[in-house]
C-alpha cells in the first residue's frame, strides 16, 4: 500500500511541472533513481552485497521490463491512441497478476469476489474518465478508425504485458535469491534503470543547458528528486519487501492502491471533489482489495 501511495505521485507530478516535457521528467526520475542507488552502494561498498554477472544481467533486463521499456511503450501508446484507452489497458494489470500469480492452494472461487469488484471499478473509472474528457464524436470516430490508433492500442498492450511479466519475474527472482535483501535488489535495479534513464535523456531529452534555462527549473528539479527518491527507489524497496512476503496475486491486487492514491492526489491538486462515478469506482477498488486480502488469508 505504501509503494502504491508513492507510485501515485507520478501521476500528479507532470501536472506540477506542466511546462516541461514528459520525457525529461521520466529521464530525470530514472537518473535520480540510479544516482541514489549508486551512492548507497558506494557508501556501503565494504559490507554491501555486489551482484554476480548473472545477477547483474537479471537486474538489467528486469529494469527494462519494469521501468524504461515499460514507460517508453506507454508514452508511445499515449501519443498514438490518447490517454484514456492506454490508461484503462494498463489498469488491468492487477487483474492479470491475480489470474497468473494465484498460489496453488488457493481456489478460484475465493478470488472471484476481488476480481469482480476490481473489474467493476475499472469499468466505472473508464466511464468517469470518458465523461469528463471525451472528444467530439466525429473526432473520436476518426481516431478509432486510423491505423495509428490501433498501433497505440498494441503498444499499450505491450506495456501492460511488460509490467505484468516484471511483477511475476521479479517476485520469482527474489524467492530464488533469499540472501539478497530488498534494498540491495532495489539498488541493483536502480543502477540498471539509471543507465536506461541516462540513455533516454541523451537521445530523446532536452539538452541540459536549455532545460536549466526554462522558467520553473527549481520546481522541476525538486519534483524529479522527489519522484526519483520516493516513487522509484523507496517504492521499489517496499515493493520488493512485499513481493518477498506475499504471493504475486495479492501484490497485484494491492497495485490498485496506486490508482486510488493517484486519484486522491489529482483531486487535491485540482481542489475539487471527485464525481459520483469516481467515488463509486474507488469504493469498488477498496472492496476488491479487502476481499482479496481475506481470500489469501
Amino acid at each position: 500500500m505504501a509503494a502504491g501511495a508513492l507510485w501515485g505521485l507520478v501521476f500528479v507530478a507532470p501536472r506540477m511541472v506542466g511546462g516541461f516535457a514528459g520525457i525529461d521528467l521520466t529521464a530525470g526520475r530514472f537518473v535520480v533513481y540510479g544516482a541514489v542507488s549508486l551512492l548507497l552502494l558506494a557508501l556501503s561498498w565494504r559490507r554491501a552485497r555486489w551482484p554476480t554477472l548473472a545477477q547483474a544481467w537479471g537486474a538489467l533486463w528486469l529494469s527494462v521490463l519494469g521501468f524504461t521499456g515499460y514507460y517508453a511503450l506507454l508514452v508511445l501508446a499515449i501519443r498514438d491512441a490518447g490517454s484514456a484507452m492506454p490508461a484503462l489497458i494498463v489498469g488491468t494489470i492487477p487483474v492479470w497478476l491475480m489470474l497468473l500469480g494465484k498460489p496453488r492452494g488457493l481456489r478460484w472461487r475465493a478470488l472471484l469476489p476481488g476480481l469482480a469488484l476490481t473489474a467493476a471499478g475499472l469499468v466505472l473509472m473508464s466511464n468517469s474518465v470518458q465523461a469528463t474528457a471525451s472528444p467530439a464524436p466525429a473526432a473520436s470516430e476518426t481516431i478509432a478508425n486510423s491505423g495509428t490508433y490501433w498501433r497505440g492500442i498494441g503498444l499499450a498492450l505491450a506495456a501492460m504485458a511488460c509490467w505484468t511479466a516484471f511483477a511475476l519475474l521479479n517476485a520469482r527472482w527474489l524467492r530464488r535469491h533469499p540472501r539478497v535483501s530488498a534494498a540491495d535488489w532495489a539498488n541493483w535495479l536502480g543502477v540498471a534503470t539509471g543507465l536506461g534513464g541516462l540513455a533516454l535523456a541523451l537521445t530523446q531529452g532536452t539538452p541540459l543547458p536549455r532545460l536549466v534555462a526554462q522558467p520553473g527549473w527549481p520546481l522541476f528539479a525538486l519534483v524529479v528528486l522527489a519522484i526519483g527518491l520516493g516513487s522509484s527507489w523507496l517504492a521499489t524497496v517496499l515493493w520488493n519487501l512485499a513481493s518477498q512476503r506475499l504471493p504475486p496475486s495479492l501484490c497485484g491486487q494491492l497495485i490498485v492502491s496506486e490508482t486510488l492514491f493517484a486519484l486522491l492526489y489529482s483531486f487535491l491538486w485540482d481542489g475539487r471533489w471527485p464525481g459520483a462515478l469516481a467515488l463509486a469506482a474507488a469504493a469498488l477498488f477498496t472492496a476488491g482489495i479487502l476481499a482479496s486480502i481475506k481470500a489469501h488469508r
